[in-house]
């Protein structure tokens, strides 16, 4: 068996490896327990300047990274380019806001002082998606390194490059060795991991059965998993949007990635009072979108990530189309080398059609007419996933009840939903458990520590 790097515009083999063995493996996992135990008595200073530094690097190696990314999964070359200054924004977050957001609070008792500490728990498992295969692993791994953790990266298979390339990162940035290590192994690998006792938790962002697998090897040994899965994200417009915004976002929020991010808007529910209108400009816009080599300036959008990703979202089409779904644009898989596949926009959708039911990991996007707010939320949130959500509405009312009874993790009202250092990020119901990113994300490998002493 090997692990190999695909370029999947043109089917190229780009690099091939073997995977880690047992001894391989057992050698990082040793050392990661021997870095976390030192490094937990780290200052939180030398721990943020660590972070900080990495950030820099990031800077620095900006565009072979992107590159690379571009090449092992096919994103365009400039999304590449802002997934990896995003990386060194969340590293810049952390490195100045993760000493606040770990300081004790005293807290007034009985006792003569009783505090809460947060302690690091030890090595955190992660098992990343190539999707973002920078983005995923740097909004984890910044915010745990921070506050003490050593980590083990399992990636996703397809992107041992950036893997590597991730792993240099943080040891060129100056982590003690072992700190952080990836491990060049296969799924099956995760379960063992998981039950050796020198793996304190873990985090995984990818599909239902790789969370749930993951969920239950973790179940089995007791230890903390953080869980970011699959979304079928609504994305509704109504009567007082402004329908330029709403088209221009539709398109990108539905493109984003070559359409394959968790947070792409992948259900369309539209006010019939704007349907008509929305629909032509935004068959027209997702029309005039430029499939081609990614690495070109001009393209829009490159392909999919794996032969069998394309194959899963055709036969999702063709099923939905069988099914009454009305085929706008798009639908059918183009001639030539690559996993490209074009926009595809479907209308009069049936609600038990896949493109109603299940996730779309592509540029296709279905239109559901709504007629009123209440059979928008309805409809909303007429789902397995909840991940986020976006609405275009300008009325004030609107905005509060939908941030009130949309069931999701997020909720962005006239904007594209998006992760943020800032702001908590993760879904409820199948999308997962559990959160990343700001102060919540940090928390969640730490052991909240109460200390009394009278």
């Amino acid at each position: 068996m090997t692990i190999a790097s695909v370029n999947p515009a043109t089917g190229e083999t780009l690099a091939t490896f073997t995977p880690h063995g047992d001894a391989e493996i057992e050698a990082r996992l040793a050392a990661a327990a021997a870095a976390a135990a030192g490094w937990r008595r780290t200052p939180v200073a030398e721990r943020t300047a660590l972070v900080a530094r990495a950030a820099e690097l990031l800077d620095e190696r900006r565009e072979a990274l992107a590159r690379l990314a571009t090449l092992e999964m096919g994103k365009t070359l400039a999304a590449a380019r802002a997934e990896v200054e995003k990386c060194a924004w969340v590293c810049r977050h952390y490195a100045a806001e993760a000493a606040g957001m770990l300081a004790t609070e005293e807290v007034a008792t009985d006792a003569r002082r009783s505090f809460v500490r947060f302690d690091p728990l030890g090595v955190v498992l992660a098992v990343m998606p190539w999707n973002f295969p920078y983005w995923q692993v740097f909004r984890f791994a910044a915010p745990a390194l921070a506050a003490g953790n050593a980590a083990l990266l399992k990636h996703a298979s397809n992107v041992p490059q950036c893997a590597l390339a991730i792993e240099a990162i943080w040891r060129d940035a100056g982590a003690p060795a072992g700190l952080f290590g990836a491990l060049l192994v296969g799924g099956a690998r995760v379960a063992p991991l998981l039950a050796d006792p020198r793996i304190a938790a873990a985090t995984l962002t990818g599909s239902e059965p790789a969370g749930a697998s993951v969920a239950r090897a973790a179940g089995e040994s007791l230890k903390k998993v953080v869980l970011e899965l699959g979304g079928s994200d609504p994305f509704l417009v109504l009567p007082s949007a402004d329908l330029d915004r709403a088209v221009a976002t539709a398109v990108t929020a539905r493109v984003l990635n070559n359409g394959q991010s968790c947070i792409a808007a992948k259900r369309f529910l539209v006010h019939r009072d704007v349907y008509e209108p929305f629909t032509a400009r935004f068959v027209a816009a997702m029309g005039a979108l430029r499939m081609g080599d990614p690495l070109a300036p001009e393209t829009d959008l490159g392909p999919l990530a794996t032969p069998a990703i394309r194959a899963e979202l055709q036969a999702q089409v063709e099923r939905s189309v069988a099914a009454g779904a009305h085929l706008l644009l798009g639908g059918s898989v183009p001639a030539g080398p690559g996993c490209f596949y074009p926009p595809t926009v479907l209308a009069e959708v049936p609600l038990d059609a896949p493109a109603a039911r299940e996730e779309l990991f592509g540029p296709v996007a279905p239109l559901f007419r709504v007629d009123s707010l209440d059979e928008a939320i309805a409809l909303a949130n007429a789902t397995d996933f909840g991940l986020g959500a976006a609405a275009f509405t300008t009325d004030p009312a609107e905005q509060e009840r939908l941030a009130a009874e949309l069931d999701a993790g997020s909720v962005f009202c006239n904007g594209l939903v998006k992760s943020d250092p800032r702001l908590p990020f993760g879904g409820i119901k199948r999308s997962g458990f559990g959160r990343e990113l700001a102060a919540f994300g940090l928390r969640e490998f730490v052991n909240a520590k109460t200390v009394w002493i009278g």
